[in-house]
Order: C-alpha cells, then structure tokens, then sequence
C-alpha cells in the first residue's frame, strides 16, 4: 500500500469509480467499485513510481496530512 492520497469518486460519463492521485501528474485508474478503483490505483502509483525512476524522473514526497482552506466548514 502507498502512502499518496488517492481520491475516488463516481463517473456517470463513463459508469465507473475514477481514481485519481494528485501527487503524481495523470496517475489515474477505474474500477467498476470503490474497492477495484482503489486496487487499480495502487498498481497505477507502482507503476509510475517505477517508470519515474527509471527515467531519472523526479518522485515526490507523499504529503501525508490533509490540509483545508481556513475557511473551510468546521464539522462541529
């Protein structure tokens, strides 16, 4: 399991759960539920991780904290 946030949400264009990784630029992957989406999205950061290697390609950090706006709406 990686540690970048990965962010799941519904598709009705395409009829599926898109998972998208902010962190690494057009890492993306879907799957027909949340769990698959989120599955696919794992191999999909291995996969990038390795191609950035092997590119010599810069690999960020994951951020590892969520960070609202200020304004944002408290929950309590």
């Amino acid at each position: 399991m990686h540690k970048y946030e990965v962010i799941i949400y519904w598709s009705d264009d395409d009829d599926v759960f898109v998972a998208d990784v902010p962190e690494l630029p057009g890492c993306m992957a879907h799957g027909d539920t949340h769990e698959s989406a989120l599955r696919e999205a794992n191999v999909a950061i291995s996969l990038w991780l390795d191609t950035a290697a092997e590119f010599g390609d810069p690999i960020p950090e994951p951020a590892g904290e969520l960070v609202l706006p200020r304004d944002w709406p408290s929950a309590s």
